[in-house]
């Protein structure tokens, strides 16, 4: 017994992270990945089965899974992203919800067969989106404009309003009357809005208090910010059944726009948790599903109820919501292009289906099986396809390939102008209003201002731009906005220069290498060196590689002449040289270097032909 449930907690922990890791590497919805590691896990290789290994924790898992999941959630939405777009996220969580459950619950009562209990239940658990599925999906297209601000708060306001829609369904389904389903769902309604809302800005407010009056050392920040998440979920939902997803998706909304509290360490930390949650959870929610089941429903009847959700459904829901909106065609199109289903309505339909075959609705098994086909469908399609679609109808940015400077003076400059001549995005940002001007001479996009401030980050316009150099005289600068630019870049996407410090008895004096970005260029190439060298004459130069002039070539030949500084790679894509895991120039490829003045390489493709997007 004891090796059986270790197995499967290995394997609900392998099967999941795998899948998180293969998605990523593939270019592929980790979600779909998910559920067929679910199947294969369960079903398939008996390896983990859910209801032997968890027992009675299972339903309670899953519901605080999900709690923890939509207050992450809420946690990136702010009040600011609805001055335009308000009305439209409104219309599409209530208009639309309204909507998508009638047609749905139609669809399925006529094609399935069902009585209008199930089919009415159906149409509210497909109403929900879900954050689990859009924001995924989200970073993958980046979509422009408004419509990517939409998309994340339906996806995240819907999940808590399409569980009460649910709930609310199930509970008139086992009551009795029709007086008493009426004011029994008038009731739920209200005491869920109700609940939800007061017990969510109150644990808002308990945190905002222990982090602003700072009653919290640091290390029991998050665990504390757990706490309460849990126990806002559990509060709520005592007062009213599964009123605890709104709860916590209010707190979430709730500290995310309050501006005294610092939260980053918090939002990074319950990031990292929902990975983990969500990988456990789809793999336990798909390895209880029937085989036999899921293959008996992938009929017809089943491919038939697809198309009207995905092409019916979804473009009324968004046709009726945005008819007097400011959007265009195009992202009404996108719009009506993004609906997948996600963990909501695999765990309601997963929990609902054991009550109702207990109140002799014998039809709720064949429920769990339409819900997962529809999840894993949805997000197959949408998947596979959003980025595609974007590109198409133009309402995808590019992936960020342009640079953050921080630094203006004078050799910095000359880096930024390498960039712009061999078309890449630039723009730099210093304190010194005299270096500044001097960038904007030399038409450089430039920030004025501390880009550590508080607030810098909602005055520096980073569309386009997705990778920091830091290269000022400061190396604690420069550490500090590698920590803090790694959160909007990435780790692998920040640069530094050397410390300067690099005698021995100093070298002890340096800033820890954990908190650093990447090194760049060459150990002893630090501020100090790279102005001495820029003041004996050295200047910035290109050079293109050729089937004559290798990089081996190059090396050989300018060894102590020329530095390799950038790389800009036929694809259109500039990368730094670093100390660790430098790019690899191949024939073509555009090497800018601090060189000698009268070093003489092959020339450069113009900027014409070598425009690297933003």
């Amino acid at each position: 017994m004891e090796h059986h449930i270790l197995i499967g907690i290995t394997s609900v922990i392998i099967f999941g992270v795998g899948a998180q890791w293969l998605g990523w590497r593939l270019k592929l919805p980790a979600i779909l990945l998910l559920l067929i590691s679910g199947i294969v896990a369960g079903p398939v290789l008996g390896l983990v089965e859910p209801d032997r290994l968890m027992g009675d924790l299972l339903t309670p898992f899953i519901s605080v899974s999900v709690a923890i999941i939509l207050f992450e959630g809420g946690l990136s939405l702010r009040f600011s992203e609805l001055k335009n777009v308000g009305g439209v996220i409104g219309n599409l969580v209530s208009i639309g919800a309204v909507l998508t459950w009638i047609l749905s619950s139609s669809f399925a009562y006529y094609i399935f067969g069902f009585g209008w209990e199930l089919a009415v239940l159906l149409g509210a658990i497909l109403v929900v989106t879900g954050p689990t599925v859009i924001i995924p999906l989200l970073r993958q297209v980046r979509p422009a404009g408004q419509v990517g601000s939409i998309l994340k708060w339906e996806g995240i306001v819907i999940d808590p309003i399409g569980a009460m829609l649910a709930v609310l369904v199930f509970e008139v389904i086992l009551s009795s009357g029709l007086s008493e389903a009426t004011s029994l769902a008038v009731m739920s309604i209200v005491k869920t809005v109700f609940f939800g809302t007061v017990i969510g800005l109150a644990g808002a407010g308990l945190l905002y208090l222990l982090l602003k009056k700072h009653l919290l050392p640091d290390f029991l920040q998050n665990p504390v910010s757990l706490m309460v998440v849990v126990a806002v979920f559990t509060a709520s939902d005592m007062f009213q059944h599964e009123s605890g997803l709104w709860a916590t998706t209010v707190m979430g909304v709730a500290l995310a726009n309050q501006k005294a509290a610092r939260i980053h360490h918090i939002i990074e930390f319950k990031e990292n948790l929902r990975l983990l949650l969500l990988s456990a959870l789809f793999i336990l929610l798909a390895a209880r599903v029937e085989l036999s089941n899921l293959l008996n429903n992938l009929n017809w009847e089943m491919l038939a109820f697809l198309i009207f959700l995905i092409f019916i459904v979804r473009p009324a829901a968004v046709y009726l919501s945005t008819i007097f909106s400011s959007l265009n065609w195009k992202e009404k199109l996108f719009l009506s292009w993004m609906a997948p289903r996600g963990v909501v309505a695999a765990s309601i339909s997963s929990i609902f289906a054991i009550s109702l075959i207990q109140n002799g609705f014998a039809e709720a098994e064949q429920l769990v099986s339409i819900v997962f086909i529809t999840i894993i469908s949805t997000v197959a399609i949408y998947g596979l396809t959003a980025p595609w679609v974007a590109r198409k109808l133009g309402v995808a940015k590019p992936i960020p390939k342009g640079f953050l400077i921080i630094g203006a003076h004078d050799w910095a400059l000359d880096i930024a102008k390498a960039i712009q001549d061999v078309g890449g995005k630039v723009l730099v940002a210093d304190s010194n209003w005299k270096n500044i001007s001097k960038a904007r001479k030399q038409n450089i996009d430039t920030y004025y201002g501390n880009v550590l401030s508080e607030y810098a980050l909602e005055y520096i316009d980073l569309d386009g731009i997705g990778r920091l150099l830091s290269l000022t005289p400061n190396d604690e600068v420069n550490t500090l906005a590698a920590i803090r630019f790694s959160e909007i870049f990435g780790r692998s996407h920040v640069f530094q220069l050397p410390p300067n410090s690099k005698t021995s008895k100093e070298e002890s004096k340096d800033v820890s290498k954990s908190l650093t970005g990447r090194t760049l260029f060459k150990e002893d190439l630090n501020f100090d060196r790279f102005s001495s060298l820029e003041s004996q004459g050295r200047v910035i130069k290109t050079a293109t590689l050729t089937e004559t002039f290798t990089f081996e070539t190059y090396k050989e030949t300018y060894q102590n002449e020329a530095v390799p500084l950038l790389l800009v790679s036929k694809d259109n894509n500039i990368l730094p040289f670093v100390i660790d895991n430098p790019p690899t120039p191949q024939i073509g490829d555009i090497v800018i270097s601090l060189s000698e003045p009268d070093s003489e390489f092959p020339e450069a493709n113009t900027p014409a032909q070598n425009q690297v997007s933003g």
